[in-house]
């Protein structure tokens, strides 16, 4: 398994984030652009950070009608990007749909994995304000297997849940993981949370990190910590 640590770059303009880039001259490291950057700067963001040899998950989880994702897709997947998303609450037509869109003219593709629960998300709330009457860990493993009979990569999960995906769907299927912070640290407005090394044990592909290293005192230190922990 090639495990990997992928920063959030969840800056609010591209200058913010192309500075703190700058901080990394032994590593390129993964990294992730949310709706915040993108919104802010637009597609030249994600090529200006690919022009300086880093792989980027373009997190915008796209949502909408099949044809609409197939179209924003087809955008999305000229930029470059390593991985893309959607909400597999989009329906598994929706899903194949963003996989024929993300399909380059040279026969390459991104990544395409679905969200399935966000790791703000507590299994109360899904259940109060989503109507979901299925438990949090039966809905996630449910909407990875959709993914997959969609052709899709992977999911996006809490690192807790990313083992029973495993044993559900198989261990090629990638799980991308959010909600990582480290031993003591702050959990922010995430719920569903654990450190690098134990989403390491639980067997995650990667692990989405932001603000243990971008609020870091030394964010590179901060990084070499979390790929020690977790990929090495």
């Amino acid at each position: 398994m090639n495990r990997d640590v992928i920063i959030a770059l969840d800056f609010k303009d591209g200058a913010t984030a192309l500075s703190f880039l700058d901080k990394f001259t032994d590593e390129k490291p993964f990294v992730k652009i949310g709706m915040e950057l993108f919104y802010a700067e637009g597609p030249s963001i994600v090529k200006a950070v690919k022009e300086r040899g880093h792989k980027v998950f373009l997190d915008l989880k796209l949502h909408d009608i099949p044809n609409t994702v197939k179209g924003g897709m087809r955008s999305l997947s000229s930029l470059g990007a390593d991985i893309v998303n959607v909400h597999a609450a989009g329906t598994i037509d929706m899903m194949k749909a963003a996989l024929e869109g993300v399909m380059r003219e040279d026969g390459t593709r991104p990544l395409v994995i679905a969200v399935t629960q966000l790791t703000s998300t507590s299994e109360e709330r899904m259940q109060k304000e989503l109507l979901i009457n299925a438990s949090i860990n039966d809905t996630i493993v449910h909407y990875a297997k959709n993914a997959k009979e969609a052709g899709l990569d992977g999911i996006v999960c809490s690192p807790l849940e990313a083992g029973m995906v495993k044993e559900a769907v198989g261990k090629d299927f990638l799980t991308v993981t959010p909600g990582v912070r480290f031993a003591d640290g702050d959990i922010g407005d995430q719920v569903r949370v654990t450190t690098p090394a134990k989403a390491k044990e639980i067997g995650t592909d990667y692990i989405v990190v932001g603000r243990p290293i971008t609020k870091a005192e030394d964010p590179v230190a901060a990084y070499r910590h979390c790929m020690a922990d977790f990929a090495e």
